[in-house]
């Protein structure tokens, strides 16, 4: 397959700061990362809020970076007009709007005019002290105080039961969303996966790192068959399907992050029905 073969993962040599692990990049931002809504959970004990397609920003007073820990190469503009208050959200253009999102991040000199559109959606204070839901409503009135509109808090809000929780997924959905985040009201700040955030779509996603291009057959000879990825938990499997013929030709690199959708878990513990999405942006 050319240059698309099986390479070691210790043998990559240093690529773009964003979609790739390599050997210089900075260590990951320690984030509260979200599981899927399991079916005994009880709404009513959550906030609940849009899930946004946009990529992951975290801001320290100083600093706004990726959950890798590379910075985002924002313009000198937006990064001043930030608070002193470190924040924890998205970078976002608009609902169905995540590769033009991916395309703007991935440039190392930024565009002001793209910069102009872009939001940053922000749904937590990192490290502050309180449950989630008197850090909401700080969290608001910081933003309300900025008098910025590319600047924005996530609308939080309860529900009684499961029953409203679908009616505010189909709502979302109807709107070209993706779905919805519950964050326990209840819950102090902590970072790693946690039952405190969960996530709520019409299918599962996760992440994985390519470990290797497997060769195609028939149509696809001569070209990406399908990716070997490793889950975060160290589980290896295969992604064969959901990629356009152009990303067959020039797949995500060995080493880079990517997002696939699955229908639930075999009972080996493995995805079922593992389709690319597309490649994460902010690794």
């Amino acid at each position: 397959m050319e240059r698309r073969h099986v390479l070691a993962l210790g043998c990559l040599a240093t690529l773009m700061p964003w979609g790739v692990y390599t050997e210089a990049a900075a260590a990951d931002v320690p984030l509260l990362l979200a599981r899927n809504l399991g079916p005994h959970v009880d709404p009513a004990n959550y906030l609940i809020s849009e899930k946004f397609d946009g990529v992951r920003a975290v801001w320290d007073g100083e600093r706004l970076r990726f959950r890798s820990g590379n910075t985002v190469p924002a313009p000198s503009w937006f990064i001043e007009r930030l608070p002193s208050q470190a924040l924890d959200g998205e970078l976002w253009l608009g609902r169905g709007r995540f590769e033009a999102t991916s395309a703007l991040l991935r440039r190392a000199v930024p565009v002001d005019a793209d910069w102009r559109e872009l939001r940053y959606l922000c749904f937590e204070l990192p490290e502050a002290a309180g449950p989630f839901a008197e850090r909401a409503e700080r969290l608001q009135g910081i933003v309300h105080n900025m008098g910025w509109n590319q600047l924005a808090a996530v609308d939080q809000s309860r529900v009684a039961d499961r029953s409203e929780l679908q009616v505010r997924l189909q709502a979302v959905l109807r709107a070209g969303g993706e779905g919805l985040m519950l964050h326990r009201l209840d819950a102090p700040y902590h970072t790693g996966r946690s039952e405190a955030l969960l996530k709520l779509k019409p299918f599962d996603d996760a992440e994985a790192v390519v470990i290797a291009h497997l060769p195609g057959k028939g149509r696809h000879e001569g070209r990406l068959g399908a990716l070997r990825v490793r889950a975060t938990d160290g589980r290896e499997f295969n992604i064969g399907s959901g990629f356009t013929d152009a990303e067959r030709d020039e797949p995500p690199p060995v080493g880079s992050v990517v997002t696939y959708i699955y229908q639930g878990l075999t009972a080996k513990g493995q995805p079922r029905f593992a389709r690319f999405m597309r490649l994460a942006v902010g690794y």
